[in-house]
């Protein structure tokens, strides 16, 4: 008898000590993860937008390319600032200051060219004309950008890791598909924010994060 209601007893204390715990547990508020959201760093772009009229007719041209030499779909577009790993509340802040105040400016395209690695291997190599230089050195400044290289506007055509033998076949093949291409002249009225992991070659995790619109020249 005695044993049973020693038993009674310390079942019920522990019942006790769980209903504690569990009172506790609900009432300590949950962790909060805005500020390890706000904290993490992403990597991020700048790129400067082609009109629609051009951006159609690019797009054509880089279609017809991944049906034939396969590698991801993105916009096309002229990268202002590189690849640089920010907070997005920082990243923001950045663009919005480098937007403020920013002309349109014009770009020409001196050739379809081919470089040496995945993001740069068919592309209309952009004329280096002050304002397109500028441009990008005025975004830069604001990011806090540095390039080991030279600034090289350009538009990219395809990307992907080509043999320098396929490389010279899409080159070819994109002054087919757009015989006056490398004679494109347009006016860039538009930057966009993207989120841009230079590690995801799929592209699937790249996402626009803000755009704005320059003074009109």
């Amino acid at each position: 008898m005695f044993r049973d209601i020693w038993l009674i007893r310390i079942l019920g204390f522990l019942g006790f000590v769980g209903l504690s715990l569990f009172v506790w547990s609900i009432s300590v508020d949950p962790p909060d993860m805005t500020e390890e959201t706000e904290s993490r760093k992403e990597v991020y772009s700048v790129w400067g937008i082609p009109p629609e009229e051009v951006g159609a007719r690019v797009k054509k041209v880089m279609e017809g390319l991944r049906s034939e030499f396969g590698g991801p779909a993105f916009e096309p577009h002229v990268t202002v600032v590189g690849a640089i790993s920010l907070t997005e509340a920082d990243a923001l802040h950045k663009f919005r200051s480098a937007c403020d105040g920013l002309k349109a400016y014009d770009a020409s395209v001196d050739s379809v060219a081919t470089g040496t690695f995945f993001y740069q291997c068919v592309y209309l190599l952009l004329h280096p004309m002050p304002e397109v230089v500028e441009a990008s050195a005025h975004c830069t400044g604001h990011f806090g950008f540095r390039s080991s290289t030279p600034y090289m506007p350009h538009l990219s055509l395809l990307y992907g890791d080509l043999s320098e033998e396929d490389k010279k076949k899409a080159q070819e093949k994109a002054k087919v598909l757009d015989e006056s291409i490398s004679s494109l002249n347009f006016t860039i009225t538009r930057l966009a924010l993207y989120k841009t992991d230079t590690e995801d070659k799929t592209l699937t995790s790249w996402q626009k994060v803000s755009e704005c619109d320059l003074i009109p020249k």
